[in-house]
Protein backbone atom coordinates (compact mmCIF):
# COMPACT_ATOMS: atom_id res chain seq x y z
CA UNK A 1 0.00 0.00 0.00
CA UNK A 2 1.22 3.52 -1.04
CA UNK A 3 1.70 5.50 2.40
CA UNK A 4 3.26 8.46 3.12
CA UNK A 5 4.64 9.46 6.78
CA UNK A 6 4.12 12.98 6.96
CA UNK A 7 5.25 13.03 10.97
CA UNK A 8 4.92 11.10 13.99
CA UNK A 9 1.20 11.24 14.05
CA UNK A 10 0.45 12.10 10.72
CA UNK A 11 0.43 9.82 7.42
CA UNK A 12 -1.45 9.73 4.17
CA UNK A 13 -2.63 6.29 2.94
CA UNK A 14 -3.60 5.93 -0.69
CA UNK A 15 -7.78 5.16 -0.49
CA UNK A 16 -8.53 1.91 -1.77
CA UNK A 17 -11.91 0.02 -1.95
CA UNK A 18 -11.96 -1.51 1.40
CA UNK A 19 -11.60 2.37 2.86
CA UNK A 20 -14.86 2.96 1.34
CA UNK A 21 -17.46 2.77 4.59
CA UNK A 22 -14.84 4.61 6.45
CA UNK A 23 -14.44 7.50 3.86
CA UNK A 24 -18.33 8.17 3.94
CA UNK A 25 -18.80 7.81 7.44
CA UNK A 26 -16.01 10.41 7.47
CA UNK A 27 -18.60 12.51 4.85
CA UNK A 28 -21.82 11.56 6.45
CA UNK A 29 -21.00 13.01 9.68
CA UNK A 30 -19.15 16.39 8.76
CA UNK A 31 -21.54 17.20 5.86
CA UNK A 32 -22.99 20.82 6.77
CA UNK A 33 -18.77 21.75 7.28
CA UNK A 34 -17.73 20.08 3.94
CA UNK A 35 -21.06 21.43 2.15
CA UNK A 36 -19.72 25.14 2.28
CA UNK A 37 -17.28 24.75 0.12
CA UNK A 38 -17.41 21.29 -1.76
CA UNK A 39 -19.76 20.53 -4.56
CA UNK A 40 -19.78 17.21 -4.69
CA UNK A 41 -21.02 16.26 -0.91
CA UNK A 42 -25.13 16.12 -1.76
CA UNK A 43 -23.98 13.29 -3.97
CA UNK A 44 -22.15 11.21 -1.80
CA UNK A 45 -24.74 9.35 -0.35
CA UNK A 46 -23.38 5.75 0.61
CA UNK A 47 -20.27 3.86 1.16
CA UNK A 48 -21.11 1.93 -2.21
CA UNK A 49 -20.96 4.29 -4.75
CA UNK A 50 -17.13 5.06 -2.94
CA UNK A 51 -16.53 1.64 -3.82
CA UNK A 52 -18.02 0.71 -6.86
CA UNK A 53 -17.31 4.04 -8.90
CA UNK A 54 -15.37 7.25 -6.68
CA UNK A 55 -12.24 4.94 -5.27
CA UNK A 56 -11.48 2.57 -9.03
CA UNK A 57 -10.73 5.86 -10.94
CA UNK A 58 -9.26 7.23 -8.39
CA UNK A 59 -6.77 4.07 -8.15
CA UNK A 60 -6.60 3.88 -11.80
CA UNK A 61 -4.90 7.59 -11.79
CA UNK A 62 -2.53 5.95 -9.02
CA UNK A 63 -1.65 2.85 -11.29
CA UNK A 64 -1.12 5.19 -14.67
CA UNK A 65 1.11 7.54 -12.97
CA UNK A 66 -1.69 10.64 -12.90
CA UNK A 67 -1.76 11.70 -9.47
CA UNK A 68 -3.28 10.12 -6.54
CA UNK A 69 -6.10 10.95 -3.25
CA UNK A 70 -4.95 9.64 0.04
CA UNK A 71 -6.51 9.36 3.00
CA UNK A 72 -5.28 12.27 5.85
CA UNK A 73 -4.64 9.52 9.09
CA UNK A 74 -4.30 11.63 12.66
CA UNK A 75 -2.70 8.86 14.83
CA UNK A 76 -4.99 5.81 13.37
CA UNK A 77 -8.06 8.38 12.49
CA UNK A 78 -9.12 9.03 9.13
CA UNK A 79 -9.79 13.20 9.10
CA UNK A 80 -9.58 14.13 5.03
CA UNK A 81 -8.34 13.63 2.13
CA UNK A 82 -5.92 15.02 -0.14
CA UNK A 83 -5.44 14.53 -3.88
CA UNK A 84 -2.80 15.31 -6.16
CA UNK A 85 -4.76 15.82 -9.82
CA UNK A 86 -3.73 14.99 -13.07
CA UNK A 87 -0.13 15.30 -13.57
CA UNK A 88 0.81 16.97 -17.15
CA UNK A 89 4.46 15.38 -17.96
CA UNK A 90 5.11 17.40 -20.65
CA UNK A 91 4.68 21.01 -18.70
CA UNK A 92 6.04 19.25 -15.28
CA UNK A 93 3.22 20.67 -12.92
CA UNK A 94 -0.21 19.18 -10.86
CA UNK A 95 -2.51 20.42 -8.68
CA UNK A 96 -3.23 19.71 -4.80
CA UNK A 97 -6.90 19.31 -3.30
CA UNK A 98 -7.82 18.69 -0.06
CA UNK A 99 -10.16 18.95 2.97
CA UNK A 100 -10.23 18.30 6.69
CA UNK A 101 -13.23 17.29 8.67
CA UNK A 102 -13.63 15.86 12.36
CA UNK A 103 -10.68 15.62 14.75
CA UNK A 104 -8.96 17.31 11.86
CA UNK A 105 -9.70 20.98 12.11
CA UNK A 106 -7.51 23.53 13.52
CA UNK A 107 -4.24 21.42 14.52
CA UNK A 108 -2.18 22.31 11.85
CA UNK A 109 -2.85 19.77 9.87
CA UNK A 110 -3.12 20.60 6.96
CA UNK A 111 -0.16 23.08 6.41
CA UNK A 112 2.27 20.15 7.20
CA UNK A 113 0.36 17.82 4.82
CA UNK A 114 0.68 20.19 1.96
CA UNK A 115 4.51 20.98 3.02
CA UNK A 116 4.91 17.26 2.60
CA UNK A 117 3.20 16.80 -0.61
CA UNK A 118 5.11 19.54 -2.22
CA UNK A 119 8.30 18.57 -1.43
CA UNK A 120 7.17 15.36 -2.55
CA UNK A 121 6.15 16.71 -5.95
CA UNK A 122 9.50 18.29 -6.47
CA UNK A 123 12.00 15.91 -5.02
CA UNK A 124 10.53 12.31 -5.70
CA UNK A 125 8.14 13.35 -8.87
CA UNK A 126 10.94 16.12 -10.06
CA UNK A 127 7.89 18.26 -11.23
CA UNK A 128 8.37 22.23 -11.74
CA UNK A 129 4.65 23.60 -10.67
CA UNK A 130 2.31 22.74 -8.25
CA UNK A 131 -0.94 24.72 -7.88
CA UNK A 132 -3.84 25.54 -5.31
CA UNK A 133 -7.20 27.12 -6.41
CA UNK A 134 -9.53 27.58 -3.29
CA UNK A 135 -13.01 29.64 -3.41
CA UNK A 136 -11.73 33.29 -2.46
CA UNK A 137 -13.93 33.37 0.28
CA UNK A 138 -12.49 30.03 1.72
CA UNK A 139 -10.44 31.49 4.20
CA UNK A 140 -9.46 28.67 5.72
CA UNK A 141 -8.21 26.85 2.74
CA UNK A 142 -6.58 30.31 1.44
CA UNK A 143 -4.13 30.27 4.39
CA UNK A 144 -2.42 27.06 3.78
CA UNK A 145 -0.82 27.96 0.25
CA UNK A 146 -0.13 31.52 2.06
CA UNK A 147 1.80 30.14 4.89
CA UNK A 148 3.84 27.96 2.44
CA UNK A 149 4.74 30.79 0.56
CA UNK A 150 2.85 29.94 -2.84
CA UNK A 151 2.44 33.04 -5.09
CA UNK A 152 -1.17 34.47 -5.77
CA UNK A 153 -0.94 34.45 -9.51
CA UNK A 154 -4.61 35.54 -9.73
CA UNK A 155 -8.32 35.56 -9.37
CA UNK A 156 -10.81 33.17 -11.97
CA UNK A 157 -14.09 35.09 -11.71
CA UNK A 158 -16.94 33.01 -11.13
CA UNK A 159 -15.38 30.00 -11.99
CA UNK A 160 -16.70 27.89 -9.49
CA UNK A 161 -20.81 27.24 -9.10
CA UNK A 162 -21.88 25.56 -5.84
CA UNK A 163 -25.55 25.16 -4.97
CA UNK A 164 -26.71 27.74 -7.77
CA UNK A 165 -24.15 30.70 -6.73
CA UNK A 166 -20.80 31.80 -8.90
CA UNK A 167 -17.51 31.90 -6.28
CA UNK A 168 -14.70 33.33 -7.40
CA UNK A 169 -11.53 31.15 -7.27
CA UNK A 170 -8.00 32.05 -6.40
CA UNK A 171 -4.63 30.60 -7.95
CA UNK A 172 -1.36 29.68 -5.61
CA UNK A 173 1.46 28.45 -7.21
CA UNK A 174 4.71 26.92 -6.11
CA UNK A 175 7.50 26.95 -8.68
CA UNK A 176 10.47 24.55 -7.98
CA UNK A 177 12.92 27.38 -8.06
CA UNK A 178 10.98 29.19 -5.12
CA UNK A 179 10.87 25.74 -2.98
CA UNK A 180 14.03 25.18 -3.80
CA UNK A 181 15.56 28.87 -2.27
CA UNK A 182 12.67 28.38 0.76
CA UNK A 183 13.97 25.03 1.88
CA UNK A 184 17.88 27.01 1.81
CA UNK A 185 16.20 29.74 3.77
CA UNK A 186 15.40 27.36 6.44
CA UNK A 187 18.19 25.46 6.16
CA UNK A 188 20.41 28.41 6.68
CA UNK A 189 18.50 29.84 9.65
CA UNK A 190 18.69 26.33 10.94
CA UNK A 191 22.27 25.87 10.73
CA UNK A 192 22.76 29.55 12.07
CA UNK A 193 21.69 29.04 15.54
Amino acid sequence: MFALHVSEKISLRLIERHHAEELFALVDANREHLREWLGWVDGATDATTYRETIIPAWLEEFANGNGFTCGIYLENELVGTLSLHEINRSLEMTSIGYYLAGNGLRKGIMTDVVRYVTNYCFETLNLNRVVIECATQNMRSRRIPERLGFTEEGVLRDTEKLYGVYHDVAVYAMLRRDWSAKTQEVTTCASSK
